[in-house]
């Protein structure tokens, strides 16, 4: 970028500049004596060609579009299209949310994006003990194929894209999202959306896994393999850092751990012999947004051009579009505070500022009351009008990754890129990601992050607005939050008792019947769990008929 005399120039005038800063600290010290990131490197005072004298333009910075991709996955990215805004909702019965997700459309939502409630996510049915206080609390409960077509009456599924946050029982949801979209008569190939799909950060952060990681990885390529022969538009796995991130990681260790379950995918399919020139163009991911700006910028476009390298040099792909990074964005959660709720607002804007200038594919803002309870109306509302007010009056979208070529921007990219590198180099020779999770590497160097970023608020060395500095009294009870009326869960399993009774229950034994022989020889499970859903089988039954194959997994204890 520069050629060497100049930079002895710079060189030169940097003494000058030391000899200023040294004068002015005599007089003003500085806040701290150390400026450092979540990932622990320290912030300079300032940064100058120096710090990317070594940078080439066209192999590290590029053009949008273009390998690396650093600069985003579009040649003209929202000059042309904004990032889809997609707001994660799901509460009570399909019959409320259902209601929610029009609401969301009318209000200018681009994308649904479905949050399922505990017992539907580790596979149980609304009426089984293990699910009592838990339906319908933290999403929607789905027990059927009823409760699906409920969820989604009168939302056309082929004129939206919908994605699914969810894991264990990702293949059972999957096929009922098909057999209603049948029923509205849309084939599958022409839906598109996302499911989460991503098992082994459930290992690692979130805990809503059922089975062990071999027959884990086993559904997901079984998914992978239907997906690529049956659904183009589809991405069958988002590879999610973003509850890496909220269990308390590093921007650094969210990219590492993130990319490195993503090789451990891509190694599980090739085995199967899947093509990743192919499926490769249908991994997607999913980033958190968290409050340091700078940092957060930098860890995007680093995700992206790493994943690029590690696709093009490790697996030998030729497809660019296989080597794209593209990835959905969740405000950071962990980041709410219930103390002067309103702040948060502020905290979401910032933070999805810092992904559309990272360059997201979509994006969640997270409503302001929700560190009190499920978001209401009202801020679900301002969480969407935060993004819209991004897209349509801050002019940041006009430009294609403008702070590109920033001296600190660059310098940070290059340093999460390095740093998230050298994560990855030890995975490989603890000999892969689920071997690092097995053995508990994975969660201690979180649960060690997370620990230190609590000392350092108990001490006052972060500072975090309302909670630890500028606090005032106020009573949080009069605030208005929404609650699941607790009736819901009976009428849920009543609602469950009537479709147990009126099905063909004879069928459903031999579906369930074919799915253990299948999870016992090998064959691709989809075809099976989706004759299954449309016999009305339930997820909690589904489950079960795996859990009698496959087994349950139980969590290593980290020591």
């Amino acid at each position: 970028m520069f050629d060497r005399e100049k930079l002895k120039d710079i060189e030169d005038k940097m003494r000058d500049y030391d000899g200023n800063v040294k004068k002015a600290i005599e007089r003003f010290p500085e806040r701290k004596e150390e400026f450092k990131s979540t990932s622990g490197y320290e912030f300079k005072r300032l940064y100058t060609p120096l710090d990317v004298e070594r940078f080439d333009y066209l192999n590290d910075l590029g053009f949008p579009g273009m390998y690396p991709f650093t600069r985003g996955v579009q040649p003209t990215m929202y000059r042309a299209r904004f990032w889809t805004m997609r707001q994660y909702a799901g509460f009570g019965t399909a019959e409320e949310s259902n209601k929610r997700y029009k609401y969301l459309l009318e209000q200018g939502q681009m994308g649904l994006s479905v949050a399922f409630d505990l017992p539907t996510q580790i596979g149980y049915d609304s009426d089984d003990p293990m699910a009592e206080g838990e339906v319908g609390k933290v999403g929607v409960a789905i027990d059927s194929l009823e409760d699906m077509e409920i969820l989604f009456d009168g939302i056309p599924l082929d004129k939206v894209s919908t994605s699914m946050t969810i894991n264990s029982t990702a293949a059972i949801l999957l096929a009922m999202y098909i057999a209603v979209a049948e029923k509205q008569g849309v084939p599958m190939e022409k839906l598109s959306g996302t499911i989460q799909n991503d098992i082994l950060k459930e290992y690692i952060a979130r805990g809503t896994y059922i089975f062990p990681p071999q027959p884990s990885m086993r559904i997901i390529t079984d998914i992978f393999e239907f997906c690529s022969k049956n659904m183009p538009k589809w991405n069958p796995i988002s590879i999610s850092g973003y509850h890496i991130r909220e269990a308390g990681s590093t921007a650094v260790q969210e990219v590492a751990f993130t990319l490195a379950d993503a090789i451990a995918y891509v190694e599980t399919a090739i085995k199967a012999g899947l093509d990743p020139n192919v499926f490769g163009r249908r991994l997607s991911f999913f980033f958190a947004a968290h409050n340091n700006f700078l940092e957060e910028i930098a860890k995007f476009r680093a995700a992206r051009r790493l994943w690029a390298k590690i696709m093009k040099e490790r697996f030998g792909v030729t497809n660019e579009k296989a080597m794209m990074l593209r990835f959905h964005t969740q405000t950071g959660g962990s980041t709410l505070t219930a103390q002067q709720p309103l702040n948060n607002i502020i905290r979401v804007t910032i933070q999805a500022l810092a992904a559309v200038l990272g360059g997201t594919q979509s994006l969640h803002t997270n409503s302001y009351d929700e560190a009190l309870g499920l978001p209401t109306e009202e801020s679900v509302r301002i969480a969407l009008r935060t993004q819209q007010i991004i897209a349509y009056e801050s002019g940041v979208a006009d430009t294609i990754d403008p702070l590109g070529g920033s001296y600190v921007i660059e310098a940070l990219t290059n340093n999460i890129e390095e740093k998230a590198m050298e994560y990855i180099k030890k995975i490989d020779e603890m000999g892969g990601m689920v071997k690092a999770i097995e053995s508990g590497y994975v969660q201690k160097e979180i649960h060690e992050s997370a620990y230190k970023m609590q000392l350092a608020v108990e001490k006052g060395e972060e500072v975090i607005v309302g909670v630890n500095k500028f606090n005032i009294e106020e009573d949080l009870t009069q605030k208005e939050v929404l609650k699941v009326n607790p009736e819901l869960e009976e009428k849920q399993k009543m609602k469950l008792k009537k479709l147990k009774k009126k099905r063909d229950n004879s069928k459903v034994e031999k579906v369930l019947k074919n799915i253990k022989n299948t999870a016992s020889s090998g064959e691709n499970l989809m075809p099976y769990i989706l004759e299954a859903v449309k016999a009305y089988a339930t997820v909690g039954e589904i489950s079960n008929a795996l859990r009698e194959v496959f087994g349950e997994y139980t969590e290593t204890i980290v020591i």
